[in-house]
């Protein structure tokens, strides 16, 4: 006879094999047509609200792996909220203004010398445009659900007059001013940076030692004598005016071979190994201070060079005496200023030398340094020259060398404020904790931040100048330019008259004529992106300030943490956000940052057409994305894996769900003692992902994922329960009550995966019985919640002591088998000698289902044979089975063959087959 036909075998629609490559570009056009998103704010009307404000990304060029974590964690965070009751918003948005888009057009063949600014601005418009629909298609392909139809971009003219707002408040308040101040210059391109654009890398710079004689030494020092300086930018020799000293240092008058020479007194054993000098010979010490005024002449130009005093000079290289050109320098810039001394810059904005250099104009500051090195020999003034490697500052667009020029710029007062701050940062949480400490040490010491730029692309500062020069900042000039460019869009400001964005009938005392000017160099971008807790969270329906979170790259502490909370405080006099998530870099596998160069870059769209989004989506959630995270081809092929692990699972479940309704679903009260554990053990996994969930400890959930399934499931219940499934009535209480715990398993498991899988999940939902009933999308629906179950504290303790003995059961299983004394589990019989711990297995039935054995006999005070296996807990001893095996359960047992009906059939399964299947052929 075919026992097979009686067997409740798994079926189901659900696919072993994922092909998410070609099932998510359908689904999120489904999610897209069905307005996903709105929906998932409307499920939420009247709840609170969670806001994570999306930090915009560059437009420009393709989404790397690192911007897949990024929006990946942001969504992870959006749906998970949502699903626990909050109206999550998620407005995606770009940073569109800055040099890259005018150098993407200069590649492009477009001279922005040849056009007008307007002009230009229109042309980076339609670019920025452009590179926001493209990146959009990518990240919409990672499945990140949000507003993307309505994103925010900083171009745009609402946006821009909300930062015009911003800037007008925050100059009311006193904190922007324009001056002529030494900052980071790149001549790369040709403009002002930030602290936030620049990076630093190891150069190899020439290293002088240049005499400057003594000219005037104010009764301490002598005119034959001369003071040494050592510098690693000859470049800026011809800018020198000063010399600076410490004045709590001394310092030596030192003879040696025909010279007198002036360095620090702690430095000249130092100095006689670099010099190589000979018998150098101290005349005498003189104290820092008595050096100050102390007149000394240029090397090769004919002027002076004065000698002043500074805290800032120290033993840690050079001489004690430091080369002061107060156009090159912040230390230089304020000891000049404090000495009244000129700010000498003879660079340009291309970086090349002025007339104000002579002998050295036109050449490119680089250039000059060899020379300056000459004409210092030719002049007898240079005493040593080496090489010197060390860090310095970069463009971080351009990647070229910036230096510091002195220069007029509009700046942002943070010290006016600083205190404000750094409150403010006390007030936020930091994730991790330590983003508290490192905002406020970028802080605590920022004095200015110059927030004007030499460009075309970006927003234009709102200023005027009268006939004076004054320029003029007022609530009536800020609010009319505001308004303007709300209506028309920022570019106005280049195609317009002065006289034309002013107020009508606007009139100044600094300009009696009514001739006016107008600024023409624009803001920062991170001043762009640092209005957006302006420009969007008060101007977005349902959007707020301060927001629930922000989440970017740890370097965003320097970036838009840190332009946003400085904005923000000068408004609001409070950070735009409640707490702060920072993650790190991508690296490559071997924990390398990763370089087209060096071709090691994963690209995520290459990657979603082979394994599909959800595998990125996955791997973001294995990793620990506070450190750096490590990603290549084979560990996302390890993720794939777990991947194909968990979704075998779920078809198991499903498989055993065909014939399942939820009107079926069983009591917990009146189930079977292993399916009321399995619903403890699924609690506590329901328990650990939503703790962790909310701690946006992604790690956490994935590992126990990983052991939910892997251990709880597949190696333990699924195991144990397919005698249930398979061989059991099929309206047995053992059953069903099986059914039931896969039920409530998958929808729970379905659910808890929906936030970082969820293309997966919606697949598994259209599977799960009932769920039509529940909602049309998982993703729509609540995480579930844990349910009561009766001494359950009392169930995990037995199981667990359960477990134990099963774990030594399976182990003696093993070594019969290895010994050939059994093949397959169900050809054993398995005696257990239980100690007083352990005697409960007497009063434990279905052992035999538990251990997947065919017989079980429990000893207590029984002499335990000499070859049993001895465990902590009992000891265990496997022989064969006696009996005939069942041709439908497989167990053997002495019953089979009774049934002179069925005789190929153990007695249950004989009873089975004749109850249930009276009506099957079995012929």
């Amino acid at each position: 006879m075919d026992y097979k036909k009686t067997l409740l075998m798994p079926k189901t629609d659900f696919k072993m094999r994922g092909g998410l490559p070609t099932k998510e570009p359908r689904m999120q056009e489904q999610w897209d047509q069905e307005h996903i998103y709105e929906q998932s704010l409307k499920v939420n009307e009247g709840k609170p609200t969670f806001i994570l404000h999306d930090g915009p990304p560059y437009a420009n060029g393709n989404i790397h792996i690192g911007h897949a974590e990024n929006k990946v964690l942001k969504d992870m965070i959006t749906r998970f909220k949502s699903m626990t009751g909050y109206k999550a918003y998620y407005v995606p948005g770009w940073d569109t203004h800055g040099l890259p888009i005018e150098q993407q057009l200069a590649k492009q063949g477009i001279d922005r010398k040849k056009m007008s600014v307007a002009d230009l601005r229109e042309k980076c418009k339609e670019y920025a445009l452009g590179q926001v629909e493209h990146q959009k298609k990518q990240f919409k392909r990672l499945g990140v659900r949000g507003d993307w139809d309505h994103p925010y971009l900083t171009l745009h003219k609402e946006y821009e007059a909300e930062q015009i707002e911003v800037f007008g408040e925050m100059a009311k308040k006193g904190y922007i001013y324009k001056d002529k101040k030494t900052v980071y210059w790149s001549p790369s391109s040709e403009s002002a940076l930030a602290e936030a654009e620049i990076e630093y890398k190891d150069v190899k710079s020439y290293s002088i030692f240049v005499s400057f004689h003594v000219i005037d030494g104010k009764g301490v020092l002598n005119s034959d004598e001369e003071v040494i300086i050592w510098t690693t930018t000859p470049w800026t020799m011809p800018a020198n005016l000063a010399i600076a000293v410490n004045p709590k240092f001394d310092y030596s008058v030192v003879q040696v071979a025909g010279h007198k020479f002036v360095v620090a007194a702690d430095l000249v054993e130092s100095l006689t190994k670099t010099f190589e000098w000979e018998n150098p010979q101290v005349l005498r010490n003189v104290n820092g201070k008595d050096l100050e005024h102390v007149v000394c002449r240029h090397p090769f130009y004919d002027r002076a060079s004065v000698m002043i005093l500074g805290d800032h000079v120290t033993l840690d290289a050079g001489t004690g005496c430091v080369h002061t050109a107060p156009g090159f320098g912040a230390d230089d810039f304020y000891v000049g200023k404090k000495y009244g001394l000129d700010i000498l810059c003879p660079v340009d904005d291309r970086g090349c030398m002025t007339d104000e250099a002579p002998g050295f104009e036109g050449m490119f500051y680089e250039k000059a340094n060899e020379p300056v090195i000459e004409k210092l020999k030719e002049v007898g003034a240079l005493l040593k020259v080496g090489t010197f490697t060390h860090s310095y500052p970069h463009d971080w667009r351009t990647k070229k060398p910036v230096i510091w020029r002195a220069t007029k710029q509009w700046f942002a007062s943070i010290k006016a404020y600083r205190d404000d701050i750094l409150k403010a940062i006390h007030e936020v949480r930091w994730v991790p904790s330590w983003g508290d400490v490192r905002m406020t040490n970028m802080i605590k010491d920022r004095e200015d931040w110059c927030i004007s730029r030499q460009r075309a692309w970006g927003v234009p500062i709102p200023v005027f100048y009268g006939e004076d020069g004054e320029p003029i900042i007022t609530d009536a000039t800020i609010q009319h330019v505001a308004d303007l460019f709300r209506e028309h869009g920022s570019n106005i400001w280049f195609q317009w008259d002065a006289k034309d964005l002013l107020p009508e009938g606007f009139t100044s005392e600094h300009s009696p004529n009514g001739t006016f000017k107008k600024e023409t160099d624009i803001m920062d971008v991170w001043f762009d992106s640092g209005s957006s807790h302006q420009g969007v969270l008060t101007t977005r329906e349902g959007l707020r300030r301060p927001a629930d979170m922000y989440l970017e790259g740890s370097d965003q502490y320097r970036g838009w943490f840190n332009s946003s909370l400085a904005t923000s405080v000068a408004v609001t006099g409070h950070a735009p956000y409640k707490q702060v998530l920072s993650h790190g870099f991508t690296l490559d596998g071997k924990g390398l940052k990763m370089s087209k160069s060096v071709g090691n870059v994963i690209d995520p769209m290459k990657v979603m057409q082979q394994y599909g989004a959800d595998i990125i989506r996955l791997w973001v959630a294995s990793v620990d994305y506070q450190a750096d995270a490590r990603v290549s081809n084979e560990i996302l092929g390890q993720v794939a894996e777990v991947y194909r692990k968990i979704r075998n699972t779920v078809r198991f479940i499903l498989g055993n769900l065909n014939d399942f309704t939820v009107d079926k679903i069983v009591p917990t009260e009146d189930m079977p003692e292993l399916e009321r554990y399995m619903l403890v053990k699924l609690n506590g996994f329901i328990d650990t992902c939503l703790k962790n969930y909310e701690e946006f400890q992604f790690l956490n959930v994935y590992k126990a994922l990983q052991n939910y399934c892997s251990l709880d499931l597949s190696a333990f219940y699924m195991d144990i329960a397919k005698d249930a499934l398979y061989v059991q009535p099929k309206d047995s209480l053992i059953r069903r009550s099986a059914q039931t715990v896969l039920y409530k398993t998958v929808v729970a498991l379905t659910k808890i995966l929906s936030p970082i899988v969820p293309h997966t999940t919606e697949e598994i939902w259209q599977h799960i019985p009932g769920t039509d009933k529940i909602a049309s999308y998982v993703q729509l629906t609540d995480m579930p919640k844990l349910e009561k179950i009766a001494d359950s504290d009392a169930l995990e303790q037995k199981w667990s002591s359960l477990i134990a003995v099963r774990d030594d059961v399976l182990k003696s299983l093993e070594k019969a088998r290895d010994a050939k004394l059994i093949g397959k589990s169900l050809e054993a019989a398995v005696t257990l000698y239980v100690k007083p711990e352990t005697a409960f297995l007497k009063d434990t039935a279905d052992l035999d289902k538990l251990l997947i054995v065919s017989q079980v006999t429990v000893v207590e005070d029984g002499e335990v044979p000499e070859a049993a296996d001895q465990y902590a807990r009992l000891a265990v001893s496997v022989e064969p089975a006696k009996g005939e095996k069942c041709e439908r359960c497989w167990s053997i047992l002495p019953s089979v063959g009774e049934d002179k009906e069925h005789p190929t059939l153990c007695a249950h399964c004989a009873e089975t087959v004749r109850h249930d299947y009276a009506d099957v052929t079995l012929d």
